[in-house]
């Protein structure tokens, strides 16, 4: 899809050019496309948030490279013969940003607050017995042991504390809070600290002199994370040729997700690097099986069955992503032949499925953003195919924190929408399955389904698995709560004088272990 600068856009990209003459080889640059949302992990945040937070805050474990979990703050962890109790024995020598000995203590105090209502932490119903589990008590034997006791076995405990959205279960230390309680900074134990947050404008992290890293090589958001530079900036730039304008004058270092438009301009530069990387993120629809109108699944099939969903990706992601139906995505170990099925566009059948369903016209309003250009572009695509079915489908541009909120509370009649990644097949189906009335936010309301997600979590067999997410993805596209469409492939552009940076599956940037030398 061709997208034309405006002279907006244009002012904006000259500004920030700018300060590119006066650049310090000892700062890092990174862009966000927007701001973060706070600094407490796991409560108010999304994706950006998540990955600036985690370089500054640490949990008992963490996700590898290959998506498997391993211990971080953990020295060891071991699990009970009956599978209910996990118990970790903490790293000797970590210490917080203000040299605090990190102690099992902390590690209730976090649990503590994290387990309060109040306090909205993105993933209390996947561990209160609402969701994925429920922890029924956490005690410190000893300064250095932690024991968790789950209600019954569940394969995704571990998973879950390593979770990003989950702001990885960090530990922090408690004078991150006032003396009121409230949340004030994150004092971690992660390899940067928190300098400044100017909202709007830039995250400046500094480098933990203090620093304990584990041996070996960096692993995901674990593994070896030493801090290489003295300071990162992520710069809040939410036009993307204001920083696609940044990186060529060598004003930023780091573009991650460059539009793909961008791409081959890029390739004819040599002080400019390129790297591609399969995320599990997911793409997609969201439907309001509630709304008055859309409650009736012949109308939600319909408009499925008038996109072409392999022209609709290609041209949203100029052709670097496969189109995909499932939830899971086309990374995953299982991604087989039943999530693999991807029907062809009939607008015979969609027209009857409309006239089933008495439908007279009536608009469909989706929701959208500009925020993430594939989301917009999702939108305006899915307007014109679903036109020559005779469905008419209004588009209505948010800012993100709006759309973010109409998301959380289930407000919307339809609306595109990204997942985070998910690195479990569980957890695929866990993002999107609920009871609606305890959480809003989910869009499969369907008592079959949770009670095959919950024996999911319950069996580490892989072929049992596999065969429950089969029997999931049948029952999902029988009630098509949602249109996935497709995981992103993601590119980051970094300047040729960056060393050892690399994206992952999370997709999410990472700055320890990275250096700068001299020059752009």
């Amino acid at each position: 899809m061709i997208r034309t600068l405006s002279s907006a856009c244009v002012v904006a990209a000259m500004a920030y050019v700018a300060p590119a003459a006066h650049a310090q080889e000892d700062i890092l640059r990174v862009r966000l496309n927007a701001d973060i949302r706070s600094t407490d992990p796991g409560m108010n945040r999304d994706a950006n948030t998540d990955a600036v937070v985690l370089h500054v805050v640490e949990g008992l474990v963490a996700y590898r490279e290959d998506t498997s979990v391993g211990p971080m703050l953990a020295k060891s962890i071991a699990l009970s013969p009956d599978g209910t109790v996990y118990t970790f024995t903490l790293r000797d020598g970590v210490t917080f940003h203000n040299g605090a000995p990190l102690t099992a203590d902390d590690v209730l105090y976090a649990w503590k607050r994290y387990t309060n209502p109040a306090n909205n932490w993105r993933c209390l119903p996947d561990v209160d017995g609402r969701g994925l589990m429920k922890v029924v008590s956490v005690e410190a034997p000893d300064a250095s042991t932690v024991r968790f006791t789950l209600e019954k076995p569940s394969a995704l405990f571990l998973t879950l504390l390593a979770r990003p959205d989950c702001g990885s279960t960090a530990i922090y230390h408690r004078s991150s809070l006032d003396a009121d309680g409230k949340w004030k900074s994150p004092v971690g134990t992660g390899p940067f600290k928190l300098a400044e947050w100017k909202q709007g404008q830039y995250v400046d992290l500094v480098r933990n002199d203090a620093y304990a890293a584990l041996p070996g090589q960096r692993d995901g958001n674990g593994g070896n994370k030493t801090p290489l530079v003295p300071r990162v900036r992520f710069d809040v730039i939410p036009d993307s040729s204001a920083a696609k304008a940044g990186l060529l004058s060598g004003a930023l270092h780091i573009v991650p997700d460059i539009l793909n438009v961008d791409a081959a301009e890029y390739k004819t530069r040599t002080d400019v690097k390129m790297q591609t990387v399969s995320t599990m993120d997911i793409q997609g629809i969201l439907f309001q099986t509630r709304d008055p109108l859309l409650q009736d699944f012949r109308l939600r099939k319909a408009l499925a069955t008038a996109l072409d969903m392999s022209q609709l990706v290609e041209t949203v992601t100029e052709g670097e992503a496969r189109a995909s139906l499932s939830v899971v995505p086309v990374s995953s170990g299982f991604y087989g032949k039943a999530q693999a099925d991807l029907p062809r566009r009939d607008i015979p059948a969609a027209k009857k499925l409309l006239a089933e369903a008495g439908y007279r016209g009536q608009p469909i309003k989706l929701l959208t953003t500009k925020r993430y250009a594939s989301l917009f572009d999702i939108a305006v695509v899915t307007q014109s195919m679903a036109q020559e079915a005779g469905i008419k489908v209004d588009i209505e541009v948010l800012d993100w924190a709006t759309l973010l909120d109409r998301y959380t509370k289930g407000d919307y009649q339809a609306m595109t929408f990204t997942y985070s990644s998910r690195l479990d097949a569980s957890l695929s189906f866990e993002m999107i399955s609920g009871d609606k009335d305890k959480q809003p936010r989910k869009v499969w309301d369907n008592p079959e389904a949770r009670a095959l997600l919950a024996r999911s979590m319950e069996v580490s067999d892989r072929a049992r698995r596999q065969a429950i997410f089969d029997d999931m993805e049948a029952m999902f596209r029988t009630d098509l709560p949602m249109i996935p469409m497709y995981s992103n492939v993601e590119t980051n552009a970094v300047r040729a004088n960056v060393r050892n940076y690399s994206g992952w599956a999370l997709g999410q940037p990472r700055a320890w272990g990275v250096s700068l030398t001299p020059g752009r």
